[in-house]
C-alpha cells in the first residue's frame, strides 16, 4: 500500500477532506512558504484531525530551524512526525525527538550512487529511529512545493534499496505512473491538488482515487507474475 501525504494544508477544512479521501499524512508548513501557517493554526488544525476516528498523522515541514525549536513546536502542535526539507545534516537530525522525514532534493544531474551514499550514512546514524527519506525535485532557492519532478528513474533505484516517499510535481494524472515505475513506500503532493494556489478538495481525491487504483494494480500484477512462475515450475 502506498501512503498519501497532503502537503501545504492551511486550513482544518481542507484537512478534513484529506482525511476523509483517506490520506495518511497531513503536511503542515511552518518554514516561510505562501502556504505556512502559525503554531496556532497548526495546533487548531490537529485537533480538528484527532477528533476523527482514525486520524491521518500530523507532519510538520521545517527548513533550518534550530533543533530546540523544531522539538518545541513539535510537542506544543501534538506533531507525529517532523519533516526536515533544508539543508539539514544527519548529525543535526539526532537531535529531533519526533520521528523523522528527511527530505533530500535531487538535481537532474545526481547519480544514484551518490544519492544512496548519502542515505546509507543517514541510516547508519539514525539506527533504531522511526525515519523515511522523502526525494524532492532540486530547484534552486526553493525547499518545496515548486511542482517539478526530477528524475523517476532514480527514484526507483533508490526504492529498492530504501523505503522512501516521492515529491515533486505530483498531480492526480502522473502519480499512477510514479507508482507504477518507483514503487515507492509513499507519495507527497502540494501544488498538484490546487487550484490558482489553494488546495482543491476535488484535485485531493482525485489524487487518492489514483493512487488507490495503481495499488489494485500492482496487485493484480504481482498476482498474475506468481501464478505464472506456479505454472512454469
Amino acid at each position: 500500500m502506498t501512503r498519501v501525504k497532503i502537503c501545504g494544508i492551511s486550513e482544518a477544512a481542507y484537512a478534513l477532506a484529506a482525511a476523509e479521501a483517506g490520506a495518511d499524512f497531513i503536511g503542515l508548513v511552518f518554514a516561510p512558504s505562501k502556504r505556512q501557517v502559525t503554531v496556532d493554526k497548526a495546533g487548531e488544525i490537529i485537533l480538528a484531525l484527532k477528533r476523527l476516528p482514525s486520524p491521518p498523522l500530523a507532519v510538520g515541514v521545517f527548513v533550518n530551524t534550530p533543533a530546540h525549536e523544531v522539538n518545541r513546536i513539535a510537542e506544543c502542535c501534538r506533531l507525529d512526525w517532523v519533516q526536515l526539507s533544508g539543508d539539514e545534516s544527519w548529525e543535526y537530525c539526532k537531535d529531533i525527538e519526533r520521528p523523522i522525514i528527511k527530505a533530500i532534493h535531487v538535481p537532474n544531474w545526481k547519480h544514484e550512487e551518490e544519492t544512496l551514499d548519502d542515505l546509507s550514512i543517514g541510516h547508519k546514524l539514525l539506527k533504531g529511529r522511526a525515519f523515511i527519506c522523502l526525494l524532492d525535485s532540486h530547484v534552486e532557492g526553493s525547499y518545496g512545493g515548486t511542482g517539478q519532478t526530477f528524475d523517476w528513474g532514480l527514484a526507483g533505484q533508490v526504492s529498492q534499496r530504501f523505503p522512501v516517499i516521492i515529491a515533486g510535481g505530483l498531480s492526480p494524472e502522473n502519480v499512477g505512473q510514479a507508482i507504477k515505475l518507483v514503487r515507492p513506500w509513499g507519495v507527497d503532493v502540494s501544488s498538484g491538488v490546487e487550484t490558482e494556489g489553494v488546495k482543491d478538495v476535488a484535485k485531493i481525491k482525485a489524487f487518492i482515487r489514483a493512487v488507490k487504483k495503481a495499488d489494485k494494480e500492482r496487485q493484480k500484477q504481482g498476482l498474475r507474475t506468481k501464478k505464472a512462475e506456479e505454472d512454469g515450475r
